[in-house]
């Protein structure tokens, strides 16, 4: 499962998940463009895949409208060359009743979530078809596939995702490009719950632990890998068997 030669672009990639996929993806030789809006979290995680002897730049991004996401792909295209991996992982989690989310929060939950990769796969599908070959992996969540209070926006804007991947694998599927989704369950990155609710989301999930990052990066990089050829259109849930029970 090696990615030499190939260019990855991963959104969001400045912590958490995200910066999980960039260095794995670069630990296995792609050349990873790292994004995020953080400069200095943003070149950390380039000084470490470069510090592991693999390669990276960083470009800030804000994402949220379709210039915003033009402008990305563009300059990536100028400093790259191409992109043969695009990870749509950048995302907004908003929680709260229904009656409460304010409008603002709403429209930005559906902006970076929907609208983001949407612009994105816009800018950067149609040239991985030119070339016949091209990958790209949507970031989603197993609560997208389920009723859960309180996560009504989250949780149905990462629907949205999910059925626009099964859109563009159809799509972009008879070009080369496959289009998939890993839908993780309970991940422990920094913006993880307190330790009493971690407790209490660790009991619902049969494995009786929270996912690790580097385990949910495993899961894309095996998406974006020739290992997974024949795979287009799929929606895979990392999630400890939450989803199955």
């Amino acid at each position: 499962m090696t990615f030499t030669g190939d260019v990855a672009l991963v959104t969001g990639s400045t912590r958490g998940i995200g910066a999980a996929t960039a260095m794995l993806l670069a630990e296995r030789g792609a050349h990873v463009l790292v994004t995020g809006r953080d400069a200095r979290r943003g070149m950390a995680v380039v000084d470490t895949i470069r510090t592991a002897g693999g390669t990276a730049e960083f470009i800030a991004a804000v994402l949220g409208t379709a210039d915003q996401c033009a402008t990305l792909a563009n300059y990536a295209l100028v400093v790259a060359g191409h992109v043969d991996i695009l990870v749509n992982n950048a995302a907004i989690a908003s929680f709260g009743p229904s009656a409460t989310v304010p409008e603002d929060e709403f429209d930005a939950g559906f902006a970076v979530n929907v609208k983001s990769p949407y612009y994105l796969v816009g800018e950067l599908a149609p040239p991985m078809a030119e070339r016949g070959r091209g990958v790209i992996v949507n970031v989603t969540t197993t609560v997208a596939s389920r009723g859960t209070a309180q996560s009504a926006v989250y949780a149905s804007s990462k629907a949205a995702l999910n059925h626009l991947t099964r859109c563009w694998a159809a799509e972009y599927g008879p070009c080369g490009v496959r289009v998939n989704a890993v839908a993780p369950g309970p991940t422990l990155t920094v913006d993880a719950l307190d330790v009493e609710d971690l407790s209490a989301v660790r009991g619902r999930v049969p494995v009786r632990r929270l996912a690790q990052p580097f385990e949910i990066a495993r899961t894309i990089a095996y998406l974006a890998s020739d290992e997974a050829s024949f795979i287009n259109g799929a929606i895979l849930p990392a999630d400890g068997g939450r989803t199955a029970v």
